[in-house]
């Protein structure tokens, strides 16, 4: 006859036998699970000092001791540090993996263009890793107003295509103009432009990332970078002033987590259009 109490009842693990041995899992970066005592859910940013931070989907950060209590897909798991070797295999700022040891490509012939450098610093800082891998160059205009101008002196072709970025590409907006007719165009077929909605590349920087509620209005007829750094108390007499401000509000940005996603898509659309093969 079969004994479930085992022949010895005082022998060591008796109260764990028939139980589902709960899994251990590494806390890598990006896993998504749920807190079981309270149902937070998040996606683990960091591990440090025997605790992992999680992030929901709006953005709240929270603190928990790594070990057993949570959940990933309903079921239980204990939360172990990533070892050595998984935490190299880190990512970019853009959330792709880092390629290690890689050095970057000999330029391409195609470029990505913004409208002025504080668009070129913000895409360096999120995305200058891959454009290193790819070998894909951003440079600034100084204005959407000059690209007739450049596209005239340096025709776009198959072989060298141009991605353009602006700001405040909604419907009615000089941007949007001019878009629809470089579209129409004949260069049209070798240029892709795409934007955000904000007024200024700044406004991609999430509310989030600054600690603040949301961004200041600026009324119309005021420099709105002037209007803003007024906004939060900021100097903002002269281009010092201002450039100082955005580097303040770039300090801010560690990866595409602290921008907005109407920027994040059009960066990822224009660097797949100057990386594909000709055709």
């Amino acid at each position: 006859m079969d004994d479930r109490y085992g022949s010895d009842v005082l022998a060591a693990g008796w109260r764990d036998r028939g139980k589902k041995p709960v899994p251990d899992v590494a806390a890598e970066i990006d896993l998504v699970v749920e807190v079981a005592s309270d149902g937070f859910c998040g996606a683990v940013t960091r591990v440090q000092g025997g605790n992992v931070e999680l992030e929901d989907r709006v953005g709240r950060k929270r603190l928990f001791p790594l070990g057993g209590g949570f959940l990933i897909d309903g079921g239980a798991v204990r939360l172990t540090p990533p070892a050595a070797t998984q935490q190299s295999a880190k990512r970019t700022a853009s959330g792709s993996f880092a390629v290690a040891d890689q050095r970057a490509r000999i330029a391409l012939p195609s470029r990505i263009l913004v409208e002025g450098r504080h668009d070129a610093e913000l895409v360096e800082k999120v995305w200058g890793a891959d454009l290193r891998v790819e070998g894909v160059v951003v440079e600034y205009l100084q204005g959407v107003d000059l690209l007739d101008e450049l596209l005239a002196e340096e025709p776009p072709s198959a072989d060298r295509r141009y991605g353009v970025l602006v700001d405040h590409l909604v419907r009615g907006s000089k941007e949007s103009r001019i878009a629809d007719a470089v579209a129409r165009g004949p260069h049209g077929r070798h240029v892709k432009i795409v934007g955000h909605p904000f007024v200024d590349v700044w406004q991609c920087v999430t509310p989030r990332a600054l600690g603040i509620r949301a961004w200041p209005e600026i009324p119309r007829g005021i420099d709105w970078k002037t209007g803003i750094c007024r906004a939060f108390g900021w100097p903002h007499e002269t281009q010092a002033d201002t450039a100082r401000a955005w580097q303040h509000i770039l300090s801010k940005v560690h990866s595409y987590r602290d921008l907005e996603p109407a920027l994040l898509g059009r960066v990822e659309e224009l660097i797949d259009f100057v990386t594909a093969p000709a055709s």
